[in-house]
């Protein structure tokens, strides 16, 4: 079982640094947290195929719970367990305009999910030689400049994966969703005041994580989304991952967003504009593909990414201390909370946890594996309602035997079909 402990360790050697490299350990973050790193984690209990079978159906009941809420208009998951996909669903409509219903085939926007698929990358091309951790990002993209210029000639790759560059949170996000082209957002980020030193301190980023992709270029002469397609969605066998609005709509079963209005769902045309920022958000997934991509970062695809690099991916790099207290099962469940590279890692009541979530407009995701559990689940879901996400805390507690909680919350909703909208 890798422990946060034991995947610092294996980041140290990989990278060739002192155990007290601040690249490699936990950052204090803004607000100067202490963090404390387990020397070990609780042993997940194990469980047998019939035990594994039993948790898919109980997750199917839910699923069905959740769909009679009237909350969301379609939705599909994954789990796996043991090296295996134990069971994938859909639920509800793709698009409730004409009927077109989910199944596991269906593909979803997963949003910052995405961000996991950019560090893999990265750590693949550092395994081949063609970058270095230590590059900096400015000597690759020079159009990169912060009002912090000498920060900005020192900031490193490892930094810019681990949301490390100094801006204040979400910089420029606002901007993106009014259409301003990424590249004239890029050339804007020398015009921000610094929330810290470069590498100091954690605040979650879009567009300045999307210098990943131009770094991408720079170093291989070719297109980040296509380095992604051959070294990670082909391999895997991740048949309908794609990236781009137009992919998307290119599947045979996509689901489109919607929105609530009047009690009534409307699909909509999903929007362009974070699939400007390909490294940030742009991956369109269904949970046939997510399943696929659970088993690689549980270490069942070593020909793809090896167990040094999923150690590597996994190592905390930066506390994030609000992230313990950003949804209820956070607040009870998660005891310190960090990002890695692409991930956020969570001791989850004594446990190693690794996830992400994600959202845009009309489209929300969660994705996390338990790592000493060989354990994972992804929830995906066309509408902005937050009511999926509580099979994730849910399933999660009852794989690792914890005490019983109600994330979920059905009951406080009246039972309802799907809302549709007249044609």
């Amino acid at each position: 079982m890798h422990t946060f402990f034991t995947r610092i360790v294996a980041a140290v050697l990989i990278l060739g640094l002192g155990p007290f490299a601040p690249s490699v350990g936990w950052a204090a973050d803004s607000a100067n947290a202490a963090v404390v790193v387990p020397a070990s984690a609780a042993l997940a209990p194990p469980i047998s195929a019939a035990q594994e079978t039993l948790l898919a159906a109980e997750m199917d009941r839910l699923a069905r719970g959740v769909m009679r809420t009237g909350q969301v208009p379609g939705m599909a998951w994954v789990m796996v367990s043991n090296g295996k996909v134990i069971d994938a669903r859909g639920y509800g409509f793709a698009d409730v305009r004409t009927g077109t219903k989910v199944s596991r085939e269906t593909v979803f926007r997963v949003a910052s999910l995405s961000k996991a698929f950019a560090s893999a990358l990265s750590s693949l091309l550092v395994d081949q030689g063609v970058l270095e951790w230590s590059d900096r990002v400015q000597d690759m993209v020079p159009a990169f400049l912060l009002k912090d210029q000498d920060g900005a000639g020192r900031l490193r790759i490892d930094e810019l994966l681990s949301h490390r560059v100094g801006l204040p949170h979400n910089t420029y996000d606002r901007q993106l969703e009014s259409e301003e082209p990424y590249p004239m957002l890029v050339e804007k980020l020398g015009d921000i005041a610094p929330l810290c030193s470069v590498g100091d301190c954690y605040a979650y980023q879009n567009v300045a994580f999307s210098l990943i992709g131009d770094v991408v270029f720079a170093a291989t002469g070719d297109f980040f989304t296509h380095q992604v397609e051959k070294r990670l969605f082909h391999p895997l066998g991740m048949h309908t991952a794609t990236y781009g609005r137009e992919a998307l709509m290119g599947n045979r079963s996509f689901a489109l967003p919607h929105v609530g209005r009047a009690g009534q769902w409307r699909s909509l045309v999903p929007k362009e504009t974070y699939y400007r920022v390909p490294p940030a958000a742009g991956v369109n997934a269904s949970v046939n593909d997510l399943g696929e991509w659970l088993l690689a970062q549980l270490g069942h695809r070593p020909d793809v990414l090896s167990p040094e690099l999923l150690a590597l991916m996994h190592a905390p790099q930066v506390a994030t201390p609000a992230e313990m207290s950003s949804s209820p099962w956070r607040r009870s469940r998660v005891r310190t909370a960090a990002y890695a590279l692409g991930w956020r890692v969570f001791d989850y009541s004594g446990h190693d946890m690794v996830f992400h979530a994600g959202a845009v407009q009309g489209y929300r995701a969660m994705l996390g594996l338990l790592p000493g559990a060989d354990f994972g689940i992804a929830v995906v879901w066309n509408g902005e309602g937050g009511v999926p996400g509580g099979l994730y805390p849910t399933m999660m507690d009852q794989r690792l035997g914890l005490p019983a909680h109600d994330w979920l919350q059905l009951s406080k909703f009246k039972p309802r079909p799907p809302r549709k909208k007249a044609p």
